[in-house]
Protein backbone atom coordinates (compact mmCIF):
# COMPACT_ATOMS: atom_id res chain seq x y z
CA UNK A 1 0.00 0.00 0.00
CA UNK A 2 3.03 2.60 1.07
CA UNK A 3 4.18 1.65 -2.52
CA UNK A 4 1.23 2.61 -4.23
CA UNK A 5 1.17 5.50 -2.29
CA UNK A 6 4.72 6.82 -3.32
CA UNK A 7 4.25 6.43 -6.45
CA UNK A 8 1.32 8.05 -6.58
CA UNK A 9 2.53 10.89 -5.19
CA UNK A 10 5.56 10.90 -7.84
CA UNK A 11 3.05 11.19 -10.29
CA UNK A 12 1.22 14.10 -8.93
CA UNK A 13 4.61 16.27 -8.60
CA UNK A 14 5.30 15.15 -12.49
CA UNK A 15 2.49 15.94 -13.44
CA UNK A 16 2.12 19.70 -11.86
CA UNK A 17 5.91 20.15 -12.63
CA UNK A 18 4.92 19.59 -16.75
CA UNK A 19 2.18 21.09 -16.65
CA UNK A 20 3.61 24.42 -15.17
CA UNK A 21 4.41 27.39 -17.56
CA UNK A 22 8.21 27.29 -18.68
CA UNK A 23 8.48 30.88 -17.91
CA UNK A 24 7.71 31.01 -14.61
CA UNK A 25 10.93 28.78 -13.97
CA UNK A 26 12.84 31.61 -16.40
CA UNK A 27 14.49 34.03 -14.55
CA UNK A 28 12.79 38.14 -15.07
CA UNK A 29 15.09 38.95 -17.39
CA UNK A 30 14.82 35.72 -19.43
CA UNK A 31 10.68 36.36 -19.77
CA UNK A 32 11.77 40.27 -20.94
CA UNK A 33 13.24 38.77 -24.22
CA UNK A 34 12.05 40.47 -27.30
CA UNK A 35 12.87 39.23 -30.79
CA UNK A 36 12.17 40.65 -34.37
CA UNK A 37 12.90 37.80 -36.92
CA UNK A 38 16.56 38.50 -37.90
CA UNK A 39 16.86 41.88 -36.47
CA UNK A 40 20.85 40.66 -35.20
CA UNK A 41 20.80 45.24 -33.38
CA UNK A 42 18.14 44.00 -30.44
CA UNK A 43 19.52 40.33 -30.12
CA UNK A 44 23.15 41.21 -29.27
CA UNK A 45 22.17 44.45 -27.19
CA UNK A 46 19.76 42.14 -25.37
CA UNK A 47 22.45 39.27 -25.47
CA UNK A 48 25.18 41.88 -23.67
CA UNK A 49 22.41 43.60 -21.80
CA UNK A 50 23.23 46.59 -23.71
CA UNK A 51 19.95 48.04 -23.85
CA UNK A 52 19.52 51.79 -23.76
CA UNK A 53 18.32 53.46 -20.53
CA UNK A 54 14.64 53.93 -20.12
CA UNK A 55 14.20 51.60 -23.04
CA UNK A 56 10.67 49.83 -22.84
CA UNK A 57 9.59 46.93 -24.99
CA UNK A 58 5.83 48.50 -25.40
CA UNK A 59 7.91 51.09 -27.35
CA UNK A 60 4.86 52.28 -29.80
CA UNK A 61 7.73 51.52 -33.27
CA UNK A 62 9.14 48.51 -32.00
CA UNK A 63 5.55 47.52 -31.49
CA UNK A 64 5.06 47.58 -35.34
CA UNK A 65 8.27 46.45 -36.24
CA UNK A 66 10.61 49.13 -36.02
CA UNK A 67 13.65 48.47 -34.68
CA UNK A 68 17.00 50.00 -34.22
CA UNK A 69 18.03 49.88 -37.40
CA UNK A 70 14.67 51.93 -38.27
CA UNK A 71 15.76 54.67 -36.31
CA UNK A 72 20.08 54.21 -36.20
CA UNK A 73 20.42 52.78 -39.65
CA UNK A 74 22.90 50.17 -40.23
CA UNK A 75 22.42 46.33 -41.24
CA UNK A 76 20.40 44.13 -38.76
CA UNK A 77 21.01 41.63 -40.70
CA UNK A 78 24.66 41.30 -40.24
CA UNK A 79 25.50 38.95 -37.63
CA UNK A 80 29.48 41.08 -37.34
CA UNK A 81 29.12 44.25 -35.52
CA UNK A 82 31.48 46.20 -37.97
CA UNK A 83 29.63 45.43 -40.53
CA UNK A 84 25.92 46.05 -38.94
CA UNK A 85 26.96 49.63 -37.87
CA UNK A 86 29.31 50.42 -40.87
CA UNK A 87 28.28 53.68 -42.39
CA UNK A 88 28.32 52.02 -45.67
CA UNK A 89 25.41 50.54 -44.53
CA UNK A 90 23.55 53.59 -43.20
CA UNK A 91 24.73 53.63 -39.46
CA UNK A 92 24.22 56.97 -38.37
CA UNK A 93 24.67 56.21 -34.73
CA UNK A 94 23.37 58.69 -32.07
CA UNK A 95 22.23 62.09 -33.81
CA UNK A 96 23.85 65.27 -32.42
CA UNK A 97 20.73 67.37 -30.28
CA UNK A 98 20.43 69.95 -32.81
CA UNK A 99 20.02 67.16 -35.43
CA UNK A 100 17.06 65.40 -33.26
CA UNK A 101 14.17 67.20 -35.45
CA UNK A 102 15.00 66.36 -38.50
CA UNK A 103 16.11 63.12 -37.37
CA UNK A 104 12.77 62.36 -36.50
CA UNK A 105 11.09 63.66 -39.37
CA UNK A 106 12.40 61.48 -41.92
CA UNK A 107 9.85 59.51 -41.26
CA UNK A 108 7.13 61.76 -39.39
CA UNK A 109 7.12 64.49 -42.52
CA UNK A 110 6.21 61.49 -44.88
CA UNK A 111 2.77 61.42 -45.11
CA UNK A 112 3.69 58.40 -47.73
CA UNK A 113 5.59 56.59 -45.56
CA UNK A 114 3.22 57.31 -42.18
CA UNK A 115 0.22 56.79 -44.33
CA UNK A 116 1.17 53.02 -43.53
CA UNK A 117 0.97 53.33 -39.51
CA UNK A 118 -1.01 56.34 -39.10
CA UNK A 119 -3.23 57.94 -41.70
CA UNK A 120 -4.79 60.36 -39.70
CA UNK A 121 -1.36 61.97 -38.09
CA UNK A 122 -0.18 65.10 -39.02
CA UNK A 123 3.19 65.62 -40.86
CA UNK A 124 4.23 68.96 -39.99
CA UNK A 125 5.69 69.00 -36.89
CA UNK A 126 9.14 69.11 -37.41
CA UNK A 127 7.64 72.30 -39.62
CA UNK A 128 5.90 73.38 -36.45
CA UNK A 129 8.57 73.04 -34.31
CA UNK A 130 10.39 75.45 -35.84
CA UNK A 131 8.59 78.49 -34.95
CA UNK A 132 8.75 77.41 -31.73
CA UNK A 133 10.67 79.40 -29.10
CA UNK A 134 12.68 75.74 -28.38
CA UNK A 135 13.17 75.32 -32.12
CA UNK A 136 14.14 78.61 -32.66
CA UNK A 137 16.39 78.63 -30.24
CA UNK A 138 18.29 75.32 -30.89
CA UNK A 139 18.36 76.08 -34.34
CA UNK A 140 20.82 79.44 -32.82
CA UNK A 141 23.24 77.01 -31.17
CA UNK A 142 21.28 76.51 -27.46
CA UNK A 143 21.46 72.99 -26.79
CA UNK A 144 19.51 72.79 -23.49
CA UNK A 145 15.96 73.49 -24.81
CA UNK A 146 13.36 70.79 -25.82
CA UNK A 147 13.30 68.37 -28.79
CA UNK A 148 11.35 65.84 -29.78
CA UNK A 149 13.20 63.27 -27.38
CA UNK A 150 12.82 65.29 -24.38
CA UNK A 151 9.12 64.83 -24.54
CA UNK A 152 8.13 61.94 -26.19
CA UNK A 153 11.80 60.37 -24.77
CA UNK A 154 14.01 58.19 -27.07
CA UNK A 155 12.94 54.26 -26.52
CA UNK A 156 9.83 54.11 -24.19
CA UNK A 157 8.02 56.32 -26.95
CA UNK A 158 4.33 55.46 -26.17
CA UNK A 159 0.76 55.93 -27.60
CA UNK A 160 -0.30 59.42 -26.93
CA UNK A 161 -3.45 57.89 -25.45
CA UNK A 162 -1.33 55.63 -23.35
CA UNK A 163 -1.92 56.91 -19.42
CA UNK A 164 2.10 55.55 -19.47
CA UNK A 165 3.17 57.90 -21.85
CA UNK A 166 4.97 61.39 -20.93
CA UNK A 167 2.58 63.01 -23.47
CA UNK A 168 -0.61 61.46 -22.15
CA UNK A 169 -2.88 64.71 -21.51
CA UNK A 170 -2.96 64.18 -17.34
CA UNK A 171 1.21 63.48 -17.96
CA UNK A 172 1.38 66.55 -19.76
CA UNK A 173 2.26 69.00 -17.14
CA UNK A 174 4.88 66.72 -15.03
CA UNK A 175 6.80 66.20 -18.58
CA UNK A 176 7.07 70.18 -19.03
CA UNK A 177 7.79 70.61 -15.58
CA UNK A 178 11.29 68.56 -15.58
CA UNK A 179 12.61 71.93 -17.30
CA UNK A 180 10.52 74.42 -16.58
CA UNK A 181 10.17 73.81 -12.64
CA UNK A 182 14.09 73.08 -12.62
CA UNK A 183 15.29 76.37 -11.34
CA UNK A 184 18.73 76.05 -11.61
CA UNK A 185 18.34 74.47 -15.28
CA UNK A 186 16.11 77.76 -16.26
CA UNK A 187 18.47 80.83 -14.59
CA UNK A 188 19.77 82.11 -17.64
CA UNK A 189 16.62 82.20 -18.74
CA UNK A 190 15.23 84.77 -16.62
CA UNK A 191 11.70 83.40 -16.62
CA UNK A 192 9.73 81.86 -13.91
CA UNK A 193 9.89 77.97 -12.55
CA UNK A 194 6.67 78.00 -10.19
CA UNK A 195 4.33 77.72 -13.39
CA UNK A 196 3.75 73.96 -12.31
CA UNK A 197 2.85 74.59 -8.31
CA UNK A 198 0.61 77.42 -9.75
CA UNK A 199 -1.20 74.87 -12.23
CA UNK A 200 -1.60 72.19 -9.78
CA UNK A 201 -4.02 74.88 -7.47
CA UNK A 202 -6.04 76.21 -10.59
CA UNK A 203 -9.60 75.02 -11.75
CA UNK A 204 -7.70 73.56 -14.58
CA UNK A 205 -5.34 71.38 -12.83
CA UNK A 206 -7.37 70.03 -9.78
CA UNK A 207 -9.98 69.27 -13.07
CA UNK A 208 -6.81 66.98 -14.84
CA UNK A 209 -4.36 66.12 -12.01
CA UNK A 210 -6.95 65.52 -9.20
CA UNK A 211 -10.42 64.31 -10.78
CA UNK A 212 -8.27 62.85 -13.97
CA UNK A 213 -10.31 65.11 -16.62
CA UNK A 214 -8.60 65.06 -19.75
CA UNK A 215 -10.69 67.29 -21.73
CA UNK A 216 -8.84 69.49 -19.10
CA UNK A 217 -6.62 71.86 -20.36
CA UNK A 218 -2.84 71.12 -19.96
CA UNK A 219 0.36 73.22 -20.98
CA UNK A 220 0.52 72.15 -24.43
CA UNK A 221 -3.25 73.31 -24.90
CA UNK A 222 -2.79 76.96 -24.07
CA UNK A 223 1.25 77.01 -25.64
CA UNK A 224 0.74 74.56 -28.69
CA UNK A 225 2.05 71.30 -28.78
CA UNK A 226 5.03 71.09 -31.11
CA UNK A 227 4.86 75.09 -32.35
CA UNK A 228 5.01 76.04 -28.47
CA UNK A 229 5.08 79.73 -27.92
CA UNK A 230 3.43 82.13 -25.27
CA UNK A 231 0.35 83.27 -26.05
CA UNK A 232 0.74 87.01 -27.08
CA UNK A 233 -1.15 89.90 -26.34
CA UNK A 234 -3.77 89.75 -29.24
CA UNK A 235 -3.77 85.99 -29.05
CA UNK A 236 -4.75 85.16 -25.19
CA UNK A 237 -8.68 85.54 -25.49
CA UNK A 238 -8.67 83.68 -28.49
CA UNK A 239 -6.99 81.10 -26.97
CA UNK A 240 -8.98 81.07 -23.49
CA UNK A 241 -11.81 81.59 -25.88
CA UNK A 242 -11.36 78.01 -27.47
CA UNK A 243 -13.25 76.48 -24.44
CA UNK A 244 -14.94 79.46 -22.92
CA UNK A 245 -16.65 80.72 -26.10
CA UNK A 246 -19.37 83.11 -24.95
CA UNK A 247 -17.16 84.62 -22.42
CA UNK A 248 -14.59 85.55 -25.51
CA UNK A 249 -18.00 86.76 -27.70
CA UNK A 250 -18.82 88.93 -24.80
CA UNK A 251 -15.67 90.51 -24.07
CA UNK A 252 -14.34 91.23 -27.46
CA UNK A 253 -17.94 93.05 -28.44
CA UNK A 254 -17.05 95.09 -25.08
CA UNK A 255 -15.83 98.21 -24.63
CA UNK A 256 -13.53 96.80 -22.15
CA UNK A 257 -12.89 95.13 -24.87
CA UNK A 258 -11.37 97.84 -26.82
CA UNK A 259 -9.80 99.45 -24.25
CA UNK A 260 -7.26 96.43 -23.20
CA UNK A 261 -6.88 95.93 -27.04
CA UNK A 262 -5.31 99.72 -26.85
CA UNK A 263 -3.74 99.30 -23.53
CA UNK A 264 -2.00 95.88 -25.07
CA UNK A 265 -3.04 94.56 -21.52
CA UNK A 266 -3.72 90.30 -21.76
CA UNK A 267 -7.60 90.11 -22.04
CA UNK A 268 -8.60 87.06 -19.88
CA UNK A 269 -5.11 86.95 -17.92
CA UNK A 270 -5.44 90.21 -16.38
CA UNK A 271 -8.93 89.33 -14.15
CA UNK A 272 -7.99 85.55 -14.29
CA UNK A 273 -4.30 84.81 -14.44
CA UNK A 274 -2.80 82.69 -16.29
CA UNK A 275 -1.21 79.21 -14.91
CA UNK A 276 -3.54 79.87 -11.66
CA UNK A 277 -6.66 80.22 -12.94
CA UNK A 278 -8.88 80.12 -9.63
CA UNK A 279 -12.43 78.94 -9.58
CA UNK A 280 -14.56 82.17 -10.06
CA UNK A 281 -17.41 83.34 -8.11
CA UNK A 282 -19.45 86.55 -7.27
CA UNK A 283 -17.75 88.54 -4.89
CA UNK A 284 -14.74 88.95 -8.01
CA UNK A 285 -17.11 91.40 -9.47
CA UNK A 286 -17.90 94.55 -7.08
CA UNK A 287 -16.38 96.86 -4.73
CA UNK A 288 -15.39 94.34 -2.33
CA UNK A 289 -12.23 93.09 -0.88
CA UNK A 290 -12.34 90.68 -3.03
CA UNK A 291 -12.86 92.33 -5.89
CA UNK A 292 -10.98 92.92 -9.27
CA UNK A 293 -12.43 95.26 -10.81
CA UNK A 294 -11.17 97.69 -8.32
CA UNK A 295 -7.16 96.94 -8.98
CA UNK A 296 -7.97 99.51 -12.17
CA UNK A 297 -11.14 101.56 -10.78
CA UNK A 298 -11.81 103.83 -7.97
CA UNK A 299 -14.57 104.92 -6.34
CA UNK A 300 -16.88 107.66 -8.09
CA UNK A 301 -15.39 106.87 -11.99
CA UNK A 302 -18.04 104.38 -14.66
CA UNK A 303 -16.47 101.66 -14.12
CA UNK A 304 -16.75 101.46 -10.44
CA UNK A 305 -20.18 102.25 -10.16
CA UNK A 306 -20.99 100.01 -13.29
CA UNK A 307 -18.97 97.15 -11.17
CA UNK A 308 -21.53 97.65 -7.98
CA UNK A 309 -24.45 97.56 -9.94
CA UNK A 310 -23.64 94.32 -11.60
CA UNK A 311 -22.70 92.52 -8.44
CA UNK A 312 -26.22 93.54 -6.97
CA UNK A 313 -28.19 92.51 -9.65
CA UNK A 314 -26.44 88.92 -8.88
CA UNK A 315 -26.22 88.97 -5.08
CA UNK A 316 -30.28 89.73 -5.36
CA UNK A 317 -30.62 87.09 -7.68
CA UNK A 318 -28.41 84.47 -5.94
CA UNK A 319 -30.38 85.32 -2.49
CA UNK A 320 -33.99 84.64 -4.05
CA UNK A 321 -32.66 81.28 -5.78
CA UNK A 322 -31.37 79.95 -2.33
CA UNK A 323 -35.15 81.05 -0.60
CA UNK A 324 -36.67 78.76 -3.41
CA UNK A 325 -34.18 75.76 -2.97
CA UNK A 326 -34.69 75.79 0.41
CA UNK A 327 -38.60 76.24 -0.16
CA UNK A 328 -38.24 73.14 -2.54
CA UNK A 329 -36.69 70.92 -0.07
CA UNK A 330 -39.23 71.96 2.42
CA UNK A 331 -42.08 70.39 0.06
CA UNK A 332 -40.22 67.52 -1.18
CA UNK A 333 -39.96 66.68 3.21
CA UNK A 334 -43.70 67.24 3.29
CA UNK A 335 -44.56 64.98 -0.06
CA UNK A 336 -45.81 67.33 -1.73
CA UNK A 337 -45.41 67.31 -5.29
CA UNK A 338 -42.46 69.37 -6.48
CA UNK A 339 -42.07 69.18 -10.22
CA UNK A 340 -42.95 72.28 -11.40
CA UNK A 341 -40.58 73.66 -8.38
CA UNK A 342 -38.17 71.34 -10.03
CA UNK A 343 -38.05 72.72 -13.81
CA UNK A 344 -38.68 76.09 -12.88
CA UNK A 345 -35.30 75.78 -10.72
CA UNK A 346 -33.42 74.39 -13.24
CA UNK A 347 -34.70 77.46 -15.76
CA UNK A 348 -33.33 79.78 -13.21
CA UNK A 349 -29.79 78.51 -12.89
CA UNK A 350 -28.82 78.43 -16.24
CA UNK A 351 -30.20 81.97 -16.15
CA UNK A 352 -27.72 82.10 -13.35
CA UNK A 353 -24.87 80.95 -15.26
CA UNK A 354 -25.95 82.65 -18.95
CA UNK A 355 -25.79 86.25 -16.29
CA UNK A 356 -22.67 85.11 -14.72
CA UNK A 357 -21.10 85.14 -18.53
CA UNK A 358 -22.62 88.11 -19.52
CA UNK A 359 -20.59 89.76 -17.12
CA UNK A 360 -17.61 89.68 -19.53
CA UNK A 361 -20.08 92.17 -21.63
CA UNK A 362 -19.69 95.12 -17.97
CA UNK A 363 -22.81 96.30 -19.54
CA UNK A 364 -25.18 96.30 -15.53
CA UNK A 365 -28.63 96.57 -18.15
CA UNK A 366 -28.07 93.69 -20.02
CA UNK A 367 -26.98 91.85 -16.78
CA UNK A 368 -30.01 93.41 -15.04
CA UNK A 369 -32.34 91.84 -17.55
CA UNK A 370 -30.88 88.47 -17.42
CA UNK A 371 -30.77 88.00 -13.21
CA UNK A 372 -34.89 89.95 -13.73
CA UNK A 373 -35.86 87.39 -16.28
CA UNK A 374 -34.67 84.67 -13.72
CA UNK A 375 -36.50 86.58 -11.11
CA UNK A 376 -39.74 85.70 -12.80
CA UNK A 377 -39.41 82.20 -12.59
CA UNK A 378 -37.87 82.19 -8.76
CA UNK A 379 -40.73 84.33 -7.56
CA UNK A 380 -43.07 81.78 -9.56
CA UNK A 381 -41.39 79.17 -7.99
CA UNK A 382 -42.03 80.78 -4.48
CA UNK A 383 -45.51 81.14 -4.94
CA UNK A 384 -46.04 77.50 -6.16
CA UNK A 385 -44.00 76.37 -3.06
CA UNK A 386 -46.16 78.57 -0.86
CA UNK A 387 -49.47 76.81 -2.13
CA UNK A 388 -48.05 73.35 -2.01
CA UNK A 389 -46.98 73.99 1.70
CA UNK A 390 -50.40 76.01 2.27
CA UNK A 391 -52.39 72.59 0.78
CA UNK A 392 -50.36 70.24 3.02
CA UNK A 393 -51.34 72.12 5.91
CA UNK A 394 -55.09 72.33 4.75
CA UNK A 395 -55.07 68.55 4.28
CA UNK A 396 -53.60 67.83 7.65
CA UNK A 397 -56.52 70.07 9.20
CA UNK A 398 -58.61 68.21 6.96
CA UNK A 399 -57.36 65.11 8.46
CA UNK A 400 -57.54 66.20 11.46
CA UNK A 401 -61.38 66.55 11.47
CA UNK A 402 -61.23 63.34 9.73
CA UNK A 403 -59.87 61.68 13.10
CA UNK A 404 -62.02 63.39 14.98
CA UNK A 405 -64.91 62.63 13.00
CA UNK A 406 -64.17 58.90 13.18
CA UNK A 407 -63.04 58.32 16.66
CA UNK A 408 -67.07 60.49 17.71
CA UNK A 409 -68.15 57.40 15.23
CA UNK A 410 -66.33 54.76 16.98
CA UNK A 411 -67.10 55.84 20.50
CA UNK A 412 -71.06 56.17 19.72
CA UNK A 413 -70.46 52.44 17.91
CA UNK A 414 -68.70 51.49 21.34
CA UNK A 415 -71.98 52.95 23.49
CA UNK A 416 -74.45 51.82 21.02
CA UNK A 417 -73.09 48.49 21.62
CA UNK A 418 -72.93 48.30 25.10
CA UNK A 419 -76.22 48.95 25.47
CA UNK A 420 -77.25 46.56 22.88
CA UNK A 421 -75.23 44.13 24.80
CA UNK A 422 -77.11 44.63 28.29
CA UNK A 423 -80.92 44.20 26.46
Amino acid sequence: MKIWFRFGLILLILIIYRSTPAASFQSQDETQKISIDGDQCLACHQENDALPAGFNKNDIHLQTGLSCAGCHGGNPKAAEMKEAMSPENGFIGVPARKDIPKFCGKCHSSIDFMRTYQPRMETDQVKQYATSLHGQKLQNGDGKVAECVSCHTSHAILAVNDPRSSVYPINVPATCNQCHGNAEYMKEYKIPTDQFSKYKKSVHGIALLENKDIGAPACNDCHGNHGAMPPGVASVSHVCGSCHVNNMNYFMASKMGEAFKESELHACEQCHGHHEVLKTNDAMIGVGEASVCTECHEKGDAGFEAAKKIHGSLANFVDSLNVAKVMRIEVQQKGMDDVDILFLLQEARQDLIHARTLVHSFDPDKIAAKTNEGMEKVNKTILIANEEIKDFHTRRRGFGVALGFIALLAIGLYWKIREMEKK
